[in-house]
């Protein structure tokens, strides 16, 4: 069975990095996105997102990264992911700072969300759209 491509939420990434559980969903996903076995997309303004919510100052408290090193990783991810440049979506996402997954979800059919966002969860799309645990779970059944 073909594997889903999967569009990756920031909130997934950071959790990824600050969870102190290795066997963590968010580490998972995050390890998968950057050993290449994840197959996902990212656009620009993804890639933006995940640096610019990485620089934050509370969380970069939190993972105690530098600029360099938080460079290194979004570089890393990027090298594994396939790039899109998605059209306008035609429906508004719960929250417009997410417009840019919904438009990645528009432009790629069949692409799934994974996000630790409840609100982009319960979305008209929550067939496409799972938590780092749902996600997990569909792609161990599907193996």
């Amino acid at each position: 069975m073909s594997q889903a491509v999967v569009i990756v939420d920031t909130n997934v990434v950071v959790s990824g990095l600050l969870t102190r559980d290795p066997n963590s969903p968010p580490a998972a996903i995050l390890d998968a996105m950057l050993d290449g076995s994840l197959r996902f997309i990212v656009s620009d303004a993804l890639v933006a997102e995940y640096v610019a919510v990485l620089s934050r100052p509370a969380i970069a408290r939190l993972h105690r990264l530098s600029a360099g090193e938080i460079d290194r990783i979004v570089r890393a991810i990027v090298l594994s992911a396939r790039f899109v440049t998605p059209d306008a979506a035609t429906d508004s996402a719960p929250d417009r700072g997410d417009q840019h997954l919904w438009d990645l979800l528009d432009s790629v059919p069949g692409a799934l969300l994974v996000t630790g966002d409840a609100v982009l969860r319960r979305s008209r799309r929550h067939a496409r759209v799972l938590s780092p645990a749902e996600f997990l779970e569909s792609r161990r059944k599907a193996e």
